[in-house]
C-alpha cells in the first residue's frame, strides 16, 4: 500500500510540477484511507481473503493482457491529470471534485460490501476448492457486483482529479473489463457447479437492465 501511495504520488505530482495539486491530495485521501481501513479489518477478520486479494498473478493468458492494458490505462489517466493541472487545459470546478469524491466513497462502500458477501473473491480468475455460487445480496442483482463497483470507482476517479481528458481515457476501461468478464464467465461456467443456472437466474452482469 505504501509503495502504491508513493508510485501514485509520483505519477500525479511530477507531471503537475507542483505539490499544490490539491485534487491529487483529495484523490490520495479517498483512495488510500479507506484502503488502509479495509486492509486492517480484513487482516483481523479474514486474512485468507486478504491474501487472495493481494495475489495478482493471473493463470489465464488472456487475463495477463487485460491486467497489462489496465496498468497502461491507469498510468495514462494519472499522468494526463497531472499535465492537465499543470497546463490548465480544462480543469473542472471544485464542486465536481467534491461530488465525484462522494460517489467514489459510495463505490468504495459497495466494494466493501461485495468483499463481505463473497469469501471466494480472488483477485485472479480461478475456481477455488469448495467454492460455491453466491446469489444473495448484490449478487442477486448483478452477477459481477465487484466489477460494477470498480467501474464506478474508475469512472469518477478522473473527475476527482478534475480532468475531463483523463475521463475520456478511462472510458477505455469498459471494453477491457468486458473482455475480463467474458473470460471469467467462461471459466466459472465450465468449472463452478451451479454457475450456469445462476446465469439464467440473474440476467445482468454489471449494470441492472443495461449490461
Amino acid at each position: 500500500m505504501l509503495a502504491g501511495f508513493a508510485m501514485l504520488a509520483v505519477m500525479l505530482f511530477v507531471p503537475a510540477g507542483t505539490w499544490q495539486f490539491y485534487q491529487a491530495w483529495v484523490m490520495l485521501g479517498v483512495l488510500f484511507v479507506p484502503m488502509a481501513i479495509m486492509g486492517a479489518v480484513m487482516l483481523v477478520k479474514n486474512p485468507e481473503l486478504l491474501s487472495k486479494r493481494l495475489n495478482a498473478k493471473e493463470k489465464e493468458q488472456e487475463q495477463k493482457w487485460v491486467v497489462a492494458l489496465s496498468g497502461i490505462l491507469f498510468v495514462a489517466n494519472f499522468v494526463v491529470a497531472g499535465l492537465n493541472f499543470r497546463y490548465g487545459w480544462c480543469v473542472l470546478p471544485w464542486w465536481v471534485v467534491g461530488a465525484a469524491s462522494g460517489v467514489f466513497l459510495f463505490a468504495y462502500a459497495l466494494y466493501a460490501e461485495v468483499l463481505r458477501e463473497n469469501a471466494y473473491l480472488s483477485r485472479t480468475i480461478e475456481v477455488q476448492e469448495n467454492q460455491q455460487v453466491i446469489s444473495t445480496g448484490l449478487y442477486g442483482i448483478v452477477r459481477h457486483p465487484m466489477y460494477a463497483a470498480t467501474l464506478l470507482l474508475f469512472s469518477v476517479m478522473p473527475l476527482v482529479l478534475a480532468s475531463p481528458w483523463s475521463f475520456l481515457i478511462m472510458l477505455l476501461y469498459i471494453p477491457i473489463i468486458h473482455i475480463r468478464i467474458k473470460n471469467e464467465e467462461k471459466v466459472l461456467t465450465e468449472g463452478l457447479k451451479g454457475y450456469k443456472e445462476y446465469k439464467q437466474k440473474v440476467k445482468y452482469k454489471v449494470i441492472p437492465f443495461v449490461w
